[in-house]
């Protein structure tokens, strides 16, 4: 999987990183089980400070989507992320608020907001399906 951040972008390299590590397990390019770079290695190959790197690891560990071993190091997790509950669908109503605003602010109707959500979701399975 090739990680490309983009420097001049409002949204912190961290953030940038772990959403971009999620896409990667969601489209099947990172399997569970499969070994990510270590902090030091990854930060050397994109050219960022380790610490930043470590903080998008742990932020992956704690939502599960990553283990972290001192002896095999970090792995996307062999058992899978966990399915959505009660508490992840409310943080996703909280992150897609602001965005729904924004649409509706710029006159986007309900069903265009819902064709963008409908369309990524199907290039993420398509893409999936295909690895």
């Amino acid at each position: 999987m090739l990680i490309q951040l983009d420097f001049e972008s409002k949204e912190p390299i961290y953030l940038q990183l772990i959403h971009q590590i999620i896409e990667g397990i969601a489209k099947g390019q990172l399997k569970p089980g499969e070994d990510l770079p270590s902090v030091r290695s990854l930060a050397s190959d994109i050219g960022v400070n380790l610490h930043t790197v470590n903080k998008s690891y742990q932020q992956l560990k704690q939502e599960g989507f990553i283990l972290i071993h001192r002896q095999k190091g970090v792995v996307v997790n062999p058992e899978g992320v966990p399915s959505a509950t009660t508490a992840y669908i409310k943080q996703l109503s909280h992150k897609l608020r602001p965005l729904i605003s924004e649409s509706i602010c710029r006159e986007m109707d309900e069903q265009a907001f819902l064709n963008v959500c409908s369309d990524l979701y199907k290039e993420f399975m398509t893409e999936r399906q295909g690895n």
